[in-house]
């Protein structure tokens, strides 16, 4: 790129921002798949645990019912067999033990406890709600909680000669409720694990799923930032030739009653310059339509060696003027490509052999066919390349510090281009006797 031209301060800055901007993007991006996907996560996990948490309370429920069911059934069986006589009811378990013994009542009609005078009830019991509960429906049954102990209590009615007595069964809940508790707290910590695992899995899933949009964004800035270069390099390099041309105009003006004769030197100038200027605008509606991907490209049988042939031969007449000779020697290889493109090609790395070999030197053409590939050598006794100037020769408008003047930049940026297009390579070195050597290699034609 010539001196001076180039993104400035002003353009890396805004550069600056907007890749701050995109990164700010791709993590609020990121930052939303992993609160989804957690969010997501979270309700799964709540739905589970309530299902569980149900299915085990009902199971455990379902147990304690049927066991004070079958001591309301025993009870039932000796008032029957008394013939409707109340009999005491059987004591067998410590209140709020926490065993699975039961508490049974019997409760008269007016919901006084028949029994066992001796019999010492805690608060609380009978449950006259859930016995009148009973009465009229004949079954009742809830949970509670007496003297501060969770319980089940199961009302029935059955009718006597003595009128509707109610049995109340009542079943102590502490270790029912106890396994519910544990099995909450297991909940709880089994949803954290995996709401944290879940959240791990979501940010890598997510890291992963923004790389493409990442790469996209950075793909994005440095299109921008390539546009920008080629627009302020473009109007460097049109700058020159409209500056030769407008002095000579000015010239051309300030002399207008001479002769042709006199002027034909200014005449000259804007002729060289006209023709430069043409050159660097295809160069330049090359690139701009190869950007876009708006050139479409032959497939078809070349043979690399006819081209290199013709396309060397073309410049016979700029070699000549110069004093240099240019030597080919091709062998026949063919490969699948655009023909105009592969002279292209050919007449680029030949002219720049040219313009970097000093007079009563030698250009050397040669084209080999392998196994696999095409190659194209092309080989000038210049003074060479500099190490570090290797990594910059084929960007766009760069040339070598005391590089011969008269061309645009461009030439062997667009080989590359063409050569990328062939699904080929190309590589640059310098030779041990003096002189560069550029080398393309191209997929030979496959056979059928």
């Amino acid at each position: 790129m010539p001196d001076g031209i180039g993104p400035t301060a002003g353009d890396d800055s805004l550069e600056g921002e907007a890749e701050a901007a995109d990164a700010r993007l791709v993590r609020g991006v990121g930052a939303r798949l992993v609160a989804w996907s957690g969010g997501t996560t979270l309700l799964v996990l709540l739905a589970l645990a309530a299902a569980l948490y149900a299915s085990v309370a009902n199971s455990l429920e379902a147990t304690g019912t049927a066991l004070l069911e079958n001591r309301a059934a025993i009870l039932r069986s000796l008032i029957e067999r008394a013939h409707g006589e109340p009999a005491g009811p059987p004591i067998g378990f410590v209140f709020g033990g926490g065993s699975s013994g039961t508490f049974a009542l019997l409760i008269g009609p007016n919901g006084e406890s028949l029994g066992r005078p001796e019999f010492s009830m805690p608060e609380g019991l009978p449950d006259q709600g859930s016995a009148a509960k009973a009465h009229q429906d004949g079954r009742d049954v809830r949970s509670a909680t007496i003297v501060g102990v969770p319980v089940r209590i199961l009302s029935e009615r059955v009718d006597t000669r003595q009128g509707a007595l109610v049995i109340q069964v009542i079943g102590d809940r502490t270790a029912e409720q106890r396994t519910l508790d544990a099995l909450v707290a297991v909940l709880v910590a089994g949803g954290l694990v995996s709401l944290l695992v879940a959240a791990a899995f979501g940010a890598a899933y997510a890291r992963r799923a923004l790389v493409p949009i990442r790469d996209s964004l950075a793909a994005q800035r440095l299109a921008l930032r390539r546009q920008r270069e080629f627009a302020a390099d473009a109007s460097h390099e049109l700058r020159t030739p409209l500056t030769v041309i407008r002095t000579s105009v000015d010239h051309l003006d300030r002399h207008r009653a001479e002769p042709v004769e006199a002027v034909g030197e200014a005449l000259g100038d804007i002729t060289a310059e006209v023709d430069r200027l043409a050159a660097l605008v295809d160069d330049l509606l090359l690139l701009a339509r190869s950007d876009s991907g708006a050139i479409p490209l032959a497939r078809l049988p070349v043979d690399l060696g006819d081209v290199a042939g013709d396309g060397a031969s073309s410049l016979s007449k700029p070699a000549a003027e110069k004093g240099v000779q240019v030597v080919v020697d091709p062998e026949p290889a063919t490969v699948d490509g655009d023909q105009a493109r592969l002279r292209q090609l050919v007449m680029i790395l030949v002219d720049n052999a040219i313009h970097h070999s000093s007079p009563g030197g030698q250009v050397r053409v040669a084209v080999r066919s392998e196994a696999t590939f095409a190659s194209l050598v092309v080989e000038d006794e210049g003074a060479g390349i500099r190490p570090e100037d290797m990594p910059r020769i084929f960007d766009r408008f760069w040339r070598a510090p005391g590089a011969p003047s008269g061309g645009t930049g461009l030439g062997l940026a667009i080989a590359a281009w063409i050569v990328r297009q062939h699904r080929g390579r190309i590589d640059v070195a310098n030779r041990p006797e003096g002189g560069a050597r550029f080398t393309v290699r191209l997929p030979a034609q496959q056979d059928g």
